[in-house]
């Protein structure tokens, strides 16, 4: 079997060292991992699959040495750099960032869902956003058998998707609450502990947020969608980590509960929890630390002639981030053999 080199952009962040637990867990044969940073952290000896690295500064000539894959978690900015200058000297590139998502020629992809995207690529591909992900898995599923006609997404996004001063900031506040002081915000408008802000990433003058335009429109182009009726609020929450939604859907066909139900339950990168009267449903703490999407309180919604609610929890920073950029990598290695 060929063995491939990857580097790895971003690697001390929040979803760099998610992505190298991943790395670790997924065991693809890669025989040379490059870590890359910013000057700030460049020099940083990390511990990666029993053996230590150092953490070296990105630069205009750091894939001069060659990569088959490079995977970027550094921020638009750093990508829109860095990524055509890595793809130029015969990386793929998978880029978490916002930077090339609603760019027509670059494929936006989650595995379980468009896998036929990722060979159209021209050498980078875009990893969607977060909250995007864990939704349009189990949505795919539906409108597979019964053609999506609406969704309406209401998200409650855990501190861990703004990134390292996101979650300070709720550990400063639950501090504050603790000890009766009061603390700087790094990140948020307002504190997060106790509180529930309406206002993830810029306002915009459609009056939504940028947060919120990239959930309708990256679900449109997954989807291969360009015209479905999606709308979205996005809330932070004070969580720690994985994403919950609640997904309103309209469908143009009609359904049967028990078995749209049973069609989730055996499609992949899907976790059923559905049993009310238990307690049984997806909760953050128990989706932390997996790469599956969990879905739950499924039901008819009455105020429509065909639709469902459904309760959507995931790992923000390993299937919204990490998981599915490496998933990408892993489905190209498997089919290029």
């Amino acid at each position: 079997m060929k063995e491939y080199s990857l580097a790895l952009v971003g690697a001390t962040g929040v979803v760099g060292r998610e992505a190298r637990k991943v790395l670790e867990e997924m065991k693809l044969p890669i025989s040379k991992y490059v870590f890359f940073a910013s000057s700030k952290s460049a020099g940083t000896k990390i511990e990666f699959m029993g053996k230590e690295y150092e953490v070296k500064e990105l630069k205009e000539d750091s894939f001069d040495e060659g990569f088959d894959f490079a995977v970027f978690s550094a921020g638009g900015e750093t990508s829109k750099k860095f990524s055509p200058i890595a793809s130029s000297k015969g990386a793929i590139v998978v880029d978490n960032s916002s930077a090339f998502r609603m760019d027509k020629d670059v494929p936006l992809v989650v595995p379980e869902v468009n896998p036929e995207e990722i060979f159209r690529n021209h050498g980078i591909i875009a990893n969607p956003n977060c909250s995007t992900i864990q939704a349009v898995v189990p949505l795919k599923v539906l409108d597979d058998k019964y053609k999506i006609k609406r969704i309406v997404y209401s998200t409650y996004q855990a501190v861990s998707g703004a990134g390292k001063n996101g979650i300070e900031d709720l550990e400063s506040g639950i501090d504050g609450y603790v000890n009766n002081t009061k603390n700087e915000l790094k990140k948020f408008p307002h504190q997060i502990f106790n509180n529930c802000l309406p206002d993830i990433d810029i306002a915009m003058e459609s009056g939504y947020t940028k947060e919120e335009e990239k959930m309708i429109n990256e679900t449109r182009k997954i989807l291969g969608k360009p015209d479905l009726a999606v709308t979205a609020t996005c809330v932070r929450v004070p969580v720690f980590n994985s994403h919950s939604e609640s997904i309103n859907v309209e469908f143009e066909n009609e359904f049967d509960l028990k078995e749209l139900v049973e069609s989730l339950k055996n499609s992949d990168g899907i976790r059923v929890q559905d049993n009310l009267e238990n307690h049984e449903y997806p909760l953050a703490t128990n989706a932390t630390g997996h790469n599956e999407v969990f879905v739950g309180r499924i039901r008819r919604d009455f105020s429509v002639k065909s639709g469902i609610n459904f309760w959507c929890v995931a790992d923000n920073i390993r299937k919204g981030a990490a998981t599915n950029a490496l998933q990408i990598v892993k489905y190209i290695i498997e089919h290029m053999e």
